[in-house]
């Protein structure tokens, strides 16, 4: 049984306390292969210590069950500088990114099953003079691949992103047919081969107000967008016609949906977060191997003051468990 590796993020922020918080879960809650943290365990102890919780940290030496309550396995990270709570800290960046590095690997070459991630800070390893955008786009060159895709999910609800985090003035000169296609393709066999769902159904929402209003209100529906989903639907795959947003994001049309294709970050995220904020799972499509993030970022304010809610961290690690066991 192939663990999942849990990177813990900014060591100044709520990764570590939420990470502790897993120790706690009761049988029902947890997962059955281990999950090993990623993290300096001095951090740890002293963050736990802090919070008031009794947390028994585990080396990892290839143990194939589950941790037991109470306690984390661990695979030590040493810290750079010690970490005042709350405060960033530009010469702890390596230390976030060996997490990256160590987790990376193990799932490349086949020594874990997945990795979950805690949120990091871009802007502070930025200000180490270290080129990052993000944990996405660190996994895309790490693995080599060409393209990946971000989509969130709730229980109920996922969302695929054509663009991610790009101003909205270069949102419409990015929607091209050759991403559309691109990013359609690893989103079906990743529902396909990821969620092993055969025939996956896609809602796509139009670009403009009225999806473009039969031209009045853009044309990006008619010459860009639309003749790339009828390409699909030449090839069988349901994926439905581009249509306005306020009318996709109805329960009518996405009860019976395995997706929806947002064309930009704000289009789709507010209705996903507005309904399953703090259990919605950040994923990443196209990766040879499973990663699941939390949908929240640092919140250094709450860092070692036990307000952190740790419930979009316990769905990631059950969503990857469940995915990393689909492919047993």
């Amino acid at each position: 049984m192939l663990p999942l590796y849990l990177t813990t993020g900014e060591p100044a922020g709520i990764g570590i306390d939420i990470t502790l918080a897993l120790a706690a879960l009761p049988f029902g809650q947890r997962i059955d292969r281990p999950l090993v943290v990623l993290a300096d365990p001095a951090l740890m102890l002293r963050r736990a210590r802090k919070l008031g919780l009794d947390v028994n940290l585990i080396d990892y030496m290839g143990q194939e069950i589950p941790a037991p309550i109470g306690s984390l396995y661990i695979r030590p990270v040493p810290l750079r500088v010690s970490v005042v709570d709350g405060q960033l800290n530009p010469l702890n960046a390596p230390y976030v990114l060996e997490q990256l590095s160590v987790a990376a690997d193990a799932c490349l070459h086949g020594r874990a099953a997945g990795v979950v991630t805690a949120p990091v800070q871009k802007s502070v390893i930025n200000e180490a003079g270290i080129a990052f955008s993000g944990h996405t786009e660190y996994f895309q060159e790490r693995a080599g691949v060409a393209k990946v895709v971000m989509m969130l999910a709730t229980r109920t609800l996922r969302v695929a992103l054509a663009t991610t985090h790009l101003p909205l003035r270069a949102v419409p000169d990015a929607i091209t047919p050759a991403l559309l296609t691109q990013i359609l393709t690893i989103l079906i066999h990743d529902l396909r081969t990821k969620f092993a769902i055969a025939q996956p159904k896609i809602l796509v929402c139009g670009l403009n107000p009225h999806a473009g209003e039969g031209g009045y209100l853009g044309r990006e529906e008619i010459e860009v967008i639309e003749p790339v989903l009828a390409e699909f639907r030449a090839q069988g795959i349901d994926v439905g016609h581009a249509l306005p947003a306020d009318t996709l994001f109805t329960p009518r049309l996405l009860k019976d949906a395995d997706a929806v294709l947002a064309m930009y970050h704000d289009q789709g995220l507010p209705v996903l977060k507005a309904l399953g904020f703090g259990e919605a799972v950040n994923i990443t499509l196209g990766l040879p191997f499973i990663r699941t993030s939390v949908d929240h970022g640092t919140a250094l304010d709450l860092a070692g003051t036990g307000r952190a809610e740790a419930g979009s961290l316990v769905v990631a690690v059950q969503l990857a468990n469940e995915l990393a066991n689909a492919h047993l």
